[in-house]
């Protein structure tokens, strides 16, 4: 497996403070920039658990739509970012295919939140992960991942085709980006803060 860093505290936990952690879920389906996204934002160099994709999973995984991809998350990524002296935030990518949703009952376990990635031109593959999401109780946030060559949609065609309630932050991102990221992060957190309030 490629998985980055060793497990060595300090590369989480800074020695002598008192930080928060809090655990902030990344999310989407196949191929939609979610190991991209924490590799972009992550302090650390994020633990991830890319393999390359086999002919056998051409036949079960939906490739339509998906230029070039060759690897896949098959557990999950991790990455650290530190909001303040005080709070810091862990993120848990997901993996997008069907067959891994056993592992999301433990990674939403204690999740204060999630940051939904969607490809506006693959909006019907959001709907199994968004339903998730709302089945584990989870407040969220939508991100939408701009790709190359991609159109772009108005929020409010985006949240009538997902089927959004009113208060649901839709944030624009480009997952390649790190301000762009830290973007659709701050609208999570600030949403998450909000309805804790």
């Amino acid at each position: 497996m490629g998985s980055g860093p060793s497990l060595d505290e300090r590369a989480y936990v800074r020695a002598g403070e008192q930080q928060t952690a809090v655990k902030i879920l990344v999310v989407g389906h196949f191929a939609v920039g979610k190991t991209t996204f924490i590799g972009s934002i992550s302090e650390i160099v994020p633990l991830t658990t890319e393999e390359t994709m086999t002919r056998a999973a051409e036949s079960i995984d939906d490739l339509k739509g998906v230029n070039g991809k060759t690897t896949t998350t098959v557990a999950m990524d991790f990455g650290r970012l530190t909001i303040s002296d005080r709070v810091v935030l862990y993120l848990f990518g997901t993996p997008g295919q069907q067959r891994f949703v056993q592992m999301w009952e433990d990674m939403a376990r204690g999740a204060l939140g999630a940051l939904v990635l969607v490809d506006p031109e693959r909006l019907a593959d959001s709907f199994p992960v968004i339903d998730l999401i709302e089945q584990y109780g989870l407040d969220y946030a939508i991100a939408v991942n701009r790709f190359d060559h991609t159109s772009r949609r108005e929020e409010h065609a985006l949240r009538e085709a997902l089927d959004l309630l009113d208060d649901t932050p839709v944030v624009s991102c480009d997952a390649r980006d790190e301000q762009s990221s830290a973007q659709a992060l701050i609208t999570l957190v600030r949403y998450l803060l909000d309805r804790a309030s």
